[in-house]
């Protein structure tokens, strides 16, 4: 019986299809999901909108994951695909890096992960779902939600590649939809992360240089001036190369994205080192507006898992694991749901409580990574307390169910705060430059400095300027700050113009004589000038 309250005044043009549980979505999160509720009996149909194989970032595993896919049995196949993924390195202030392996982490309970091309490893999930007894529906996209009078989708419509309308009227809605957010968009619950907004540009490289040994396969994380760069090695000798960068930077970008993404990987020494040689393999991808998260996690008859309800910066590789972790717990709820309908509502609530607490802390490391107190501890890791051995497991995604790990987490919590008192000018003074590079650069756009400075006794009028119509006044006061020497004053067709300290903010030049009662200067980069004692406070754009 279907426990959504149907409004009897609407109508489908479509034949209805009923299906127990409709996942929206053909991800690791909905095939995880899909396949956990075939196998306790229900029918399930599970909707992709486009056709696997295809192109998708997140390309490395966490150890919490092999867990999972041990139940749902595809471990074996998934290794076969794989590259072996020992740790994470992230570099030092000497140039070498340090390798934070698994199997060092605290009640470790996997010592490895992989590295998995997305295409393959999404495909395999896909068609597992339906060995399980899933009906898959390929290149069908979920075009529309019919809401009921209590706000709950009662009817999801859908359109496949040749235009075929469908309709479904399930008992039970799993949004697996990724960024796409099926759910969160018709329920108005979406919201972007103030705190962490980021965007990414990234490609496939092949003949990159991985690490020696047994680290071969692993993830590199390597910070630069505007952002982190990864490095994940792929089978085949590929390489997964991207960077997540600050929006104000990305702004900046002039010219083809292919360009702009070597010129960003230039910025870190190590990168350009390790891709000597390197060549491109795959069209260079770009995508904004990172971080997001949604108010609710379900409601009745409905539940959004993994991207669907909130997608993280993927500095520590954690949103494979958050999507198939967040779908396993989800298949039980909703099975759960679906045999007494009155343990919904708790077992939703135990459900947000346990997700939001992986999301925290995982949010927590990611906010503050940029900082110098977290490249230091990153650099110079210390096992007191057995602290490093809990950071490494939060690496590998154990932050959910292990409170000697969360323990442990909050003890680095302090140290970090001790470090950070101890930073705290260094962090403000990185801060403060990070957020003044736009503007300088936007800046530098706007007014261009000339291509060579006046000599000490040049007039400041005989520089010569690009800009065709500048008025002689502005021509004056850019000249007089490009030259920016200390000295006598300077004479320009009869005005005399005092010259202060080079780097002086907002220089005013007193013009005497056929000028007089005229001040001029700027702010902000905007030249002004004020005439006349009588009009205290108005400034006027020179030129206009």
């Amino acid at each position: 019986m279907n426990t959504m309250t149907p409004p009897s005044t609407r109508t489908s043009p479509e034949p209805i299809e009923h299906p127990d549980v409709l996942v929206v979505g053909g991800g690791p999160a909905g095939s995880t999901a899909a396949t956990l509720l075939a196998r306790k009996g229900w029918r399930v149909v599970q909707l992709e909108r486009e056709r696997h194989p295809r192109f998708h970032i997140g390309e490395s595993l966490l150890p919490m994951n092999l867990p999972i896919l041990q139940r749902l049995g595809v471990l074996e196949q998934v290794a076969g695909i794989g590259v072996h993924k020992a740790g994470a390195d992230f570099p030092t202030p000497d140039g070498s890096y340090n390798t934070f392996r698994f199997e060092r982490a605290l009640d470790a309970r996997a010592t490895h992960a992989y590295q998995v091309p997305r295409d393959h490893f999404d495909r395999l999930l896909f068609e597992h779902a339906a060995a399980n007894g899933v009906d898959t529906r390929p290149a069908t996209t979920a075009t529309k939600v019919e809401l009921n009078e209590h706000g709950s989708p009662w009817r999801v419509h859908a359109r496949t590649v040749d235009g075929q309308a469908l309709c479904f009227q399930p008992r039970y809605v799993v949004d697996a939809s990724g960024r796409d957010t099926l759910l969160g968009r018709a329920l108005k619950l979406k919201r972007k992360n103030p705190r962490h907004q980021s965007a990414a540009i990234f490609s496939h490289f092949s003949g990159v240089a991985r690490r020696e040994g047994e680290d071969a396969g692993n993830i590199s994380v390597l910070r630069f001036a505007h952002g982190w760069i990864w490095m994940i090695p792929l089978p085949d000798g590929l390489m997964s190369v991207g960077a997540v960068c600050f929006p104000d930077y990305l702004k900046q970008r002039n010219g083809d994205t292919e360009s702009f993404l070597m010129q960003t990987l230039a910025m870190q020494p190590a990168v350009v080192e390790r891709m000597r040689g390197a060549q491109r393999v795959a069209p260079v991808h770009v995508t904004g507006n990172y971080s997001y998260t949604c108010q609710r996690m379900a409601g009745p008859c409905w539940v959004m898992v993994g991207d669907a309800y909130a997608f993280l910066d993927p500095i520590f590789s954690s949103g494979v694991y958050l999507g198939m972790d967040s779908a396993e717990q989800a298949a039980g709820m909703v099975d759960a749901a679906l045999r007494d309908p009155t343990c919904e509502a708790a077992r939703q609530r135990a459900m947000q409580k346990r997700s939001d607490r992986g999301l925290a802390w995982f949010s927590w490391f990611i906010y503050r990574f940029m900082s110098p107190t977290m490249a230091h501890l990153f650099a110079h890791p210390n096992n007191r307390w057995q602290v490093e051995q809990a950071v490494i497991s939060m690496l590998a995604g154990d932050v959910y169910d292990n409170p000697r790990v969360r323990r442990r987490l909050r003890v680095f919590q302090l140290v970090f705060a001790l470090r950070a008192l101890s930073t705290l000018p260094a962090s403000l003074a990185a801060r403060w430059r990070r957020r003044r590079a736009p503007r300088r650069a936007s800046i530098s756009k706007r007014w261009p400095r000339p291509p060579r400075p006046l000599p000490a006794r040049a007039s400041v009028l005989e520089r010569r300027d690009e800009r065709p119509g500048l008025p002689p006044a502005e021509r004056a006061l850019r000249g007089h700050r490009a030259a920016g020497a200390a000295g006598p004053a300077r004479r320009a067709g009869g005005v005399r113009l005092r010259c202060p300290r080079a780097g002086t903010r907002g220089p005013a030049l007193r013009a005497r004589g056929p000028g007089a009662g005229v001040r001029a200067g700027t702010v902000r980069g905007v030249a002004w000038q004020r005439r006349g004692a009588a009009w205290p406070g108005r400034r006027h754009r020179l030129g206009q």
